[in-house]
């Protein structure tokens, strides 16, 4: 068999270590054939190749991005798109396709399954939002990198004496916030699940100062006040019909201020959080799924996602991981709230 792989949507540290897998056991195990298809679904639209195999791959399992490059392409907003694929993928003599991403690449493999395309799906989002898997890769790194980035903001407040926003990434899907809020030491987290009341926020500020402390909050990019909209500087959507969040962090430092009095300052992480060396354990969950994806192509176990459950790696529809987003319980929040303030 050939088996082309592509990566799409955001860049996310463990891409390189699932292309590893996949192709080592390919090779070993099942003598199997890979081409890479570049930059997401722009490689298949267009035909945009490279060669993968055993000696192309070595090396690659500590390296951040991915070899094969990324896109936000979505074929299914281009006419003709679907066709155009299937063309390339039969001209390339491709008999399958591993497709690893997040909401928008995985929608687009689950479509394509339905359209008879032989596909298999590996979750790959810092954000930690797709539905069917306990976590995906990518996610342990921006989480570690947004601590780092907090302690290290701990000690700048302290000093200055001032209200500190840290603005992470996630969307619409606070996991990022709250791990890292949590193990921060956050004076308050907010996140997209819950709107959040400024004058609460307020009050947790001016408790922290009476108390001697700087206040650092920690804000999801998508977290939304009670009184008002999504904060955005950006109002175009992408080719999936997303915003480009961004924002929020400086509109909250701006209110404070003028609510307190107490200077407020801003730092969003942003793309910091995508890049550099994925941690272990990102590592070893995205190793893993490249093996069982490898594995599922062999057993001709089409339109499956590889999930993590407990500390299995199981098969799951592809379509159960993308019907809904995983976003944050509200009870698992209420449990991080006897820290605010």
């Amino acid at each position: 068999m050939r088996i082309g792989v592509l990566t799409g949507g955001g860049d996310c540290p463990g891409l390189n270590a699932v292309i590893r897998a996949v192709v080592r056991k390919g090779v070993k195990a099942y003598g199997y054939e890979f081409i890479g298809f570049r930059d997401g679904w722009r490689g298949p639209l267009e035909g945009l190749t490279m060669k993968l195999d055993v000696p192309t791959t070595r090396g690659i399992l500590p390296r951040g991005g991915t070899i094969l490059g990324s896109s936000r392409t979505n074929p299914f907003k281009i006419e003709g798109g679907v066709e155009k694929i299937k063309e390339n993928l039969a001209k390339a003599g491709v008999d399958a396709l591993i497709a690893i991403g997040g909401e928008d690449t995985l929608g687009v493999a689950t479509k394509l399954d339905s359209l008879g395309v032989k596909v298999i799906g590996v979750p790959k989002t810092i954000d930690n939002d797709l539905n069917n898997t306990d976590y995906t890769f990518g996610f342990d790194t921006a989480v570690n990198i947004a601590v780092e980035a907090i302690d290290r903001l701990h000690t700048t407040a302290e000093s200055h004496h001032r209200a500190l926003i840290v603005e992470v990434m996630g969307r619409h899907a606070g996991w990022i916030a709250l791990h890292s809020g949590l193990a921060g030491g956050a004076s308050c987290i907010l996140i997209p699940e819950v709107k959040f009341s400024l004058d609460q926020v307020c009050k947790w500020v001016e408790s922290r100062f009476e108390q001697s402390y700087s206040p650092i909050i920690v804000i999801a990019e998508g977290a939304i006040p009670q009184d008002g909209d999504m904060v955005t500087k950006d109002k175009s959507l992408d080719s999936f019909g997303h915003a480009k969040l961004s924002g929020i962090g400086e509109w909250l430092a701006n209110q404070i201020e003028t609510k307190t009095g107490k200077e407020a300052r801003t730092s969003v992480l942003g793309h910091i959080q995508r890049g550099g060396t994925p941690t272990a354990f990102d590592r070893v969950l995205a190793t893993r799924f490249g093996l069982h994806a490898i594995t599922a192509v062999h057993d001709g176990d089409w339109g499956k996602m590889v999930a993590l459950h407990g500390t299995k790696i199981e098969r799951v529809p592809l379509a159960s991981a993308t019907s809904k987003l995983k976003t944050v319980d509200p009870e698992l929040y209420k449990e991080a709230e006897i820290f605010f303030g």
